[in-house]
């Protein structure tokens, strides 16, 4: 699969991956592209596009491997486009799927009251681990690494980042990076195997649909984590102890 460069015409790359539109939003790009590259899109928007390319790469093919351009775009960027990604997730795609199920426990007769209630409870305990995730990144994950640039960029580093890096490194947080697609495939096993039919049949393939995209969604959002936020950290982390662990 050919990886997209910064001469690719914006309007050709949706064309060819249309799953692609919420991702270049987050960049606060929108349609109407004309006949534009990326980078002229890019330059126009402020935005840094070795990380933009890396970024459509990464979602667009899961085996692309961005191992060449770590030092393209700093820590800054990253952690801005991440918590848009949050910010998507919770105020966009989340609530868009809790309507559907809403009106499927209005529409909902006799026999799925019960099932629909709990597919909405799936959902919501599905809700509140992404929101726990999301605000622990926030908290701890992101601090950490622009703390790790800060210190290279103005050659101070506290006693406090190096016993950081030693005892609670991204390694821990790589180890501990708790997946979130096993509670959506449950909930969508609930629908497709458990439920009764349903009147609001529409409804019901609209809300699997979004669930499926969901899921993807995530699954590239995790993959983009792994493979260019972690390595990022780990080479920042080993510039700093080079620099100031002695």
């Amino acid at each position: 699969m050919i990886a997209f460069t910064r001469h690719s015409k914006m309007a050709e790359i949706i064309l060819k991956d249309y799953q692609l539109l919420p991702v270049i939003n987050r960049f606060g790009i929108k349609l109407g592209f004309g006949n534009k590259t990326v980078n002229e899109i890019c330059e126009e928007k402020k935005v840094n596009v070795p990380f933009f390319l890396e970024i459509l790469n990464s979602y667009h093919n899961s085996d692309y491997f961005p191992d060449k351009h770590f030092s393209d775009f700093n820590a800054e960027v990253m952690v801005e486009y991440l918590t848009n990604t949050h910010t998507y997730y919770l105020k966009s795609k989340v609530p868009h799927i809790e309507l559907f199920i809403k009106k499927m426990e209005e529409e909902a007769q006799e026999e799925n009251c019960r099932n629909i209630s709990l597919l909405k409870t799936f959902f919501e305990e599905y809700k509140v681990d992404v929101e726990h995730h999301f605000k622990e990144e926030e908290r701890s994950v992101f601090p950490y690494v622009l703390d790790l640039e800060r210190a290279l960029s103005t050659n101070n580093c506290s006693q406090e980042l190096i016993n950081k890096i030693k005892n609670d490194p991204i390694e821990v947080y790589e180890r501990n990076h708790e997946s979130l697609e096993v509670k959506l495939a449950d909930l969508k096993n609930l629908i497709i195997r458990f439920l009764p039919p349903l009147h609001c049949e529409d409804d019901c393939e609209h809300l699997l649909t979004e669930l499926f995209e969901l899921e993807c969604d995530i699954e590239d959002h995790t993959r983009m984590e792994e493979k260019v936020l972690i390595p990022k950290v780990k080479m920042l982390e080993k510039k700093v102890l080079e620099y100031y662990g002695n």
